[in-house]
């Protein structure tokens, strides 16, 4: 089967998914297994196709779109192991949209060049770690812009459609410092491991560049909202601005030179 159907056919299981979660929507309220067991189908298509993309023709070939595609992926899989556990109600739509939206992009994009140094293992294992903090802190993100839009419609007496549908407030945050402490671990790690592996074969530890730079400002900053979190009880709007500026910097560490340098640049 060529890959252009199997894109297509990913594309349109994931969009489906999301028109069938969507809040107020027949999939946003069930609480039995098959909302928890239908994103399964269209993340096996997504994980294949990455497969390829980012193996095929000797190497690892990462760019901006395998780079999206590779979070989103990680991104389904994390919610689709916390759908066991916690009601998520209308979140899965927005994270179908993602996903089909960054799939989409990588099946129209051209095949990037091969990563240097792909051969060492201390760089698959970096790189593991480094799209596992993404996607992580990709849904700390998500669940930031969804506190403030519930938030915003908190007190009205019959609130939209797409904020009814939403697990609690405290659900939400719960999730949300729950994804960070994870994704700051394995930042830290991932931070760690870098330093390892630039020693390894550039002989300079941190080499002063924009991943270095703001790679530890995204530290920092998550750093800071935890430690805020523990002994100032830091939430609400306070949280959603460090999450997001932690989110950001992240963002500009990678994925967001990549696009500049790929598609804007054509480099």
């Amino acid at each position: 089967m060529p890959d252009t159907l199997l894109f297509l056919l990913s594309i349109l299981g994931y969009f489906a998914l999301a028109a069938w979660y969507w809040p107020g929507r027949p999939g946003c309220c069930r609480t039995d297994w098959v909302p928890r067991l239908l994103p399964v189908l269209p993340l096996a298509l997504h994980l294949y196709l990455l497969y390829g993309g980012v193996h095929g023709g000797g190497g690892i070939h990462i760019g901006f779109s395998t780079s999206l595609s590779a979070v989103a992926a990680l991104t389904v899989m994390v919610y689709a192991v916390a759908a066991w556990r916690y009601h998520l109600g209308g979140l899965q739509a927005f994270v179908m949209i993602f996903a089909g939206t960054a799939v989409a992009i990588e099946a129209i994009s051209p095949v990037p060049q091969a990563v240097q140094h792909s051969a060492s293992t201390l760089f698959k294992l970096h790189l593991a770690m480094a799209f596992a903090a993404y996607s992580l802190f990709t849904i700390a993100a998500l669940h930031a812009m969804l506190i403030a839009l519930a938030e915003k419609h908190l007190h009205k007496a019959v609130p939209p459609t797409i904020v009814a549908g939403l697990p609690p407030l405290l659900t939400l945050e719960k999730l949300l410092f729950r994804m960070i402490q994870a994704g700051f671990a394995l930042l830290t790690l991932t931070l760690l491991s870098g330093v390892f592996f630039a020693e390894e074969i550039f002989g300079k530890a941190l080499p002063f560049n924009h991943k270095t730079v703001f790679g530890m400002a995204a530290w920092l900053i998550f750093a800071a909202l935890l430690l805020g979190r523990r002994i100032y009880g830091w939430r609400g709007r306070t949280a959603i601005s460090w999450t997001l500026a932690g989110f950001m910097s992240l963002l500009l560490a990678y994925v967001g030179v990549k696009f500049v340098l790929e598609v804007v640049l054509g480099r």
